[in-house]
């Protein structure tokens, strides 16, 4: 036993020895390699911990303003205090920026719409940020081994239940803190976003500015909104914009270098010019350490807003016209209530038939529901209607050109009888008539017959079978394309409505579609149609803006001129001069005779301009009340026209009695009497 002690005795220092020498040898090559770190490595790891990154951040900068045709501004930046959160570069955790909104919360309070949008999936969000390791919990171990994370976190607020969050529904502070991390989850890195630039207070932003060194990234700056001084008038032509890429076009925006956070045209001439109303961004650099902290930033360009843009309109006569509208709309509704029971809208257009300028263009809707009238200016190339008799100066020219008559043949005006379908007449028996007559008094029956000749019907006897050629209504509606009917005028606006197409049918719908009861149009459709018999024959472009200018130093001036927008023609119409002078000669009739269906119609100052042009009625119904689109096209003066009209009026109530309230010819007069008594002298010496 004794031997066996010694023995063990024996063994223990030696295994001592051992530990101690492997000891030795670990810490010898850590101070080794601690050496090698120090002296050999020791310059490039130094400098892997100073290196820095440089980034570049493009910060948007203030709108182009949008200025009438006399410079005054319709449009405009109006300077704003503003609240901004500037994320590191990779941006802060999350739990950082709930860090951030708590504070912000003590000392901002965001707008009732801002916290009326939370979501359900924000309330969770901020549930699972203070309960974590509860949320956590709800999520077995077989789950986290086969979703991947995100699944993983849609899978632990899918058992956020609200019995979870509903407390924060009503709890105002939580309500904040939710809204302000709305925002600071969805700003970019290194770039401000705005948290709140709406009824800042002077005590909220005086407060950030004192406290911005316990608010990391937050800072306070003068921003900008857009205001517009006009009171709404020619608000939807003149668009909207928002804070964000638009839903679906994320490619679009990104591959033309936007961010999430620019403020975008997203309708109107805001959308249409966005190119030239957004500006070139301003250009700053950060240095940041490998902790992403920012070093120095310094800016490399100042950047410039916006262009501006002159538009053709003359807001005083905007303002005119839209007020000449809504109360001939209003007057009409109150004078027949119970025949007017489904009339709600009025469009008039003015416009220069040579340039395509548009001087004003008025949308009224009266919404019956909280009996009101508004401005829905956008109807005048949104809503499509029959627009009737108007369409028949195209129908002559087809009819002259595809070889269907000569100008100055006559028909017999009589109701015309097709062999099982009911009679189709005009509004009364003309008798004997020429193409002039026809249209000075607005002979339905000449245009059918026009149009059976172009489907190639020369022996049309009454109560009989018509055979015609179905090509007949694509061939009228080539002749109608041609001076802008049925497609697109190519209007500076983002979209526009082409109408509606019928369907191909019998004889009937074809005489039908040769008065402007068949398909349908819109306002500055008709607009343009007119204008190109009123110029000779050109299909010209009708445009809102007329001049780009730089931007100026001088609030409130135009600047240096970048581009003016000249005419463009779409094409020429191939009606000869003689043909197209012969329908004009028609046109002047309508006005300027007895007998012409709007002579009685025009006022005393009216009759002194020397309009042309053609009335309209097309027979429509809802829910079997019958009712009637009304329309008016013209241009003044007849030999040299510097403006052209058209109006439209859907849905007007059958007087008892017969007839109809005079809407449009009210519109047309009121509206023709403000431009001639508001030209410039210049320009009145020409026309008196």
């Amino acid at each position: 036993m004794s031997k066996k002690r010694k023995k063990k005795r024996a063994l223990l220092p030696f295994r001592l020895n051992i530990l101690f020498a492997i000891v030795f040898l670990l810490f010898s090559a850590l101070v080794l390699q601690l050496g090698v770190v120090q002296i050999i490595n020791g310059e490039e790891h130094q400098a892997v911990l100073d290196e820095t990154t440089n980034d570049i951040a493009e910060i948007s900068v203030p709108r182009g303003m949008i200025y009438d045709s006399e410079g005054n501004v319709i449009v405009g930046n109006e300077p704003i205090y503003s609240i901004t959160y500037t994320p590191p570069k990779n941006g802060d955790p999350a739990d950082k920026r709930l860090e951030i909104a708590t504070k912000l919360a003590d000392i901002i309070k965001m707008d009732d719409k801002a916290v009326d949008k939370i979501t359900e999936r924000e309330y969770k969000e901020y549930w699972y940020q203070l309960n974590e390791d509860e949320a956590n919990s709800r999520i077995t171990a077989a789950e986290k081994e086969s979703l991947d994370d995100t699944d993983v976190y849609n899978l632990t607020l899918e058992r956020i239940t609200k019995e979870d969050y509903k407390q924060y529904e009503s709890d105002d502070k939580a309500k904040q803190i939710i809204a302000i991390k709305r925002e600071l989850d969805s700003a970019t890195e290194l770039v401000p976003h705005v948290i709140k630039n709406k009824d800042v207070t002077e005590k909220e932003y005086a407060t950030i500015a004192e406290n911005m060194g316990t608010l990391s990234g937050i800072n306070v700056a003068t921003d900008w909104e857009r205001y517009y001084p006009y009171d709404g008038s020619l608000s939807g032509i003149l668009g909207g914009i928002k804070t964000g890429i638009p839903e679906g076009e994320e490619d679009y925006y990104k591959s033309r270098n936007y961010q999430l956070n620019d403020r975008i045209g997203t309708s109107g001439l805001e959308k249409e010019y966005e190119s030239l109303l957004k500006g070139d961004k301003k250009r700053v650099r950060y240095e940041t350490d490998n902790n992403n902290n920012i070093i120095s930033q310094d800016v490399i360009s100042e950047g410039q807003r916006g262009q501006d843009l002159q538009l053709s309109i003359n807001m005083d006569f905007q303002k005119e016209l839209d007020k000449i509208v809504r109360e001939e709309l209003k007057g009409a509704i109150n004078k027949h209530p119970g025949a007017n029971r489904y009339m709600e809208d009025a469009m008039a257009v003015m416009l220069n038939p040579n340039t395509g300028e548009i001087y004003a263009a008025s949308g009224q809707h009266y919404d019956r529901e909280n009996n009101k009238y508004e401005s829905e200016d956008m109807n005048t190339v949104f809503t499509a209607a029959a627009v009737g008799s108007t369409v028949k100066g195209a129908t002559l020219l087809a009819g002259y050109q595809e070889g269907a008559i000569k100008m100055g043949d006559s028909f017999l005006d009589t109701p015309m009888r097709i062999k099982g379908t009911q009679p189709k007449k005009s509004w009364k028996n003309m008798g004997v008539i020429n193409d002039l007559q026809a249209l000075q008094m607005s002979s339905n029956v000449y245009m059918f017959n026009v149009a059976l000749r172009i489907g190639g019907e020369y022996n049309y006897k009454p109560n009989q079978p018509v055979s015609f050629n179905h090509d007949a209504f694509q061939i009228l509606r080539n002749y109608y394309n041609q001076v802008g009917l049925g497609v697109e005028t190519g209007v500076d606006l983002p979209s526009e409505s082409t109408g509606y197409i019928g369907s191909t049918g019998q004889a009937g719908n074809l005489l039908d579609f040769s008065i402007g009861q068949f398909d349908t149009y819109t306002t500055m459709q008709l607009a343009q149609y007119i204008s190109t018999i009123a110029n000779g024959g050109y299909r010209i472009k009708p445009h809102f803006v007329s001049e780009i200018h730089e931007p100026s130093n001088e609030k409130g001036k135009l600047g240096p001129l970048a581009e003016t927008k000249s005419p463009e023609v779409l094409n020429k119409i191939t009606a000869t001069q003689e043909q197209i002078d012969h329908v004009k000669k028609g046109f002047k009739m309508v006005f300027q005779t007895p007998k012409g269906t709007a002579y009685s119609h025009l006022s005393e100052k009216a009759k002194k301009y020397d309009i042309s042009g053609k009335t309209g009625t097309a027979q429509t119904s809802i829910n079997g009340t019958d009712l009637e689109n009304l329309t008016l096209i013209g241009y003044a003066d007849s030999e040299s026209p510097d403006i052209a009209f058209a109006i439209v009026v859907p849905n007007t109530g059958i007087v008892s009695g017969g007839g109809q309230y005079p809407i449009t010819y009210n519109i047309a007069n009121r509206a023709l009497e403000y431009y001639y008594e508001h030209k410039a002298p210049e320009e009145k010496d020409k026309s008196e």
